[in-house]
């Protein structure tokens, strides 16, 4: 068993407060993964499951032990640190194989794994080269498959695949997942990328400042957000938040241009949250809506087609937002549109910047 447990952890740097009060679980065999901006305080949280870095105060549980005053070797965790930390004076074979060898693996043993992991990761044909003569993402590649070759408690990776061009950071983030999947261990990854977090997590912790801010699944975080905050760090782009006022049947944002009929929105709601995929944009006839509803027009300021989807930026009164279309409408910067949301799909938000219930 390698579930992984913060009692309310806090670690300071100095002034800086960089972990603050963290409480969580990591259960066993999940893709745990913490998201959030720079300076939020993933990378120390790693730092503390690895040992490398002590608590200031709280409690740190592996397996159920407590593990506080454990050194990093006797944890039993594999890491790849962001900078990659790879030997310089040994081959990629050689780097790979260093955890095996340092622990008296067998040597047919070695043979096995290296080769299970090389083809898992594409690198075989890279093995004999130092790492000078390797690309970022060759490098990259080799870190984890150093990490990989292992058979740790669990798998910590620090933003492991930023290196990598596009596509193949979207490969080899399904090959992690299926990996993952296959060894059956648990594994905590850090990323800044929302598209990353998304994809390959079980369940995300959303961090700020240090702080959790939310934990759950990315259906659960994406679908109802704990906060503004939360909101708009997941989902490109990012949700539309405006201030709203009540009006007759429901509430109203953006000058009246969105009117929402909805008797039970929270009556303490001072914003709402509209995803982009969920605005309705429609033709303005006659100083009314193309369904006949009266109100305000939006006026098109931005139109960018990208293949399969359309993002359609919007001046809405005094606010501008953006709503993501299917193909490619016809529609023309400068027009004049009624925009529009399913009550289902509005979020509420409170003074404090927190969700509300209906």
């Amino acid at each position: 068993m390698a579930d992984i447990v913060f009692r309310n952890v806090t670690k300071r740097y100095g002034g800086t407060l960089a972990v603050d009060d963290a409480s969580f679980t990591v259960n066993d065999n999940e893709f745990f993964c913490f998201f959030g901006p720079p300076l939020s305080g993933k990378s120390t949280i790693l730092r503390l499951v690895l040992g490398l870095e002590t608590p200031d105060t709280g409690d740190i549980l592996i397996g159920g032990k407590l593990v506080n005053t454990v050194s990093p070797a006797e944890r039993n965790v594999a890491m790849v640190f962001q900078n990659l930390a790879l030997f310089p004076h040994m081959s990629a074979l050689d780097n790979v194989r260093f955890p095996l060898v340092e622990r008296g693996v067998a040597e047919a043993a070695i043979g096995k794994r290296v080769a299970d992991v090389a083809a898992k990761l594409h690198i075989g044909h890279i093995l004999h080269k130092p790492p000078a003569q390797l690309s970022g993402g060759e490098r990259q590649r080799v870190a984890i498959a150093r990490a990989l070759v292992r058979d740790p408690n669990a798998y910590l990776m620090d933003d492991p695949i930023s290196a990598l061009d596009a596509r193949l950071r979207e490969e080899t983030r399904v090959e992690l997942k299926r990996i993952q999947r296959e060894l059956g261990k648990t594994l905590i990854y850090v990323t800044h990328d929302q598209e990353e977090a998304m994809s390959v997590a079980d369940r995300i912790a959303i961090l700020e400042h240090g702080r959790i801010r939310q934990i759950g699944s990315p259906a659960e975080i994406y679908d109802r957000p704990a906060s503004t905050y939360v909101a708009r760090l997941l989902g490109s782009p990012m949700m539309n938040i405006l201030k709203s006022a009540r009006s007759e049947g429901g509430v109203e944002a953006a000058e009246g241009t969105i009117r929402i009929a909805d008797k039970t929105a929270p009556a303490d709601a001072v914003e709402i949250g509209l995803r982009p995929e969920d605005i309705k944009v429609r033709p303005w006839m006659d100083g009314r809506r193309a369904d006949g509803v009266s109100g305000r027009p939006a006026r098109v300021f931005e139109v960018e087609p990208l293949g399969g989807y359309t993002v359609v930026t919007l001046e809405a009164g005094q606010a501008r937002l953006k709503a993501l279309l299917r193909g490619q409408p016809d529609i023309r910067p400068d027009a004049m549109v009624a925009i529009s949301c399913e009550p289902a799909r509005v979020h509420y938000f409170g003074q404090s910047g927190g969700a509300l219930a209906r």
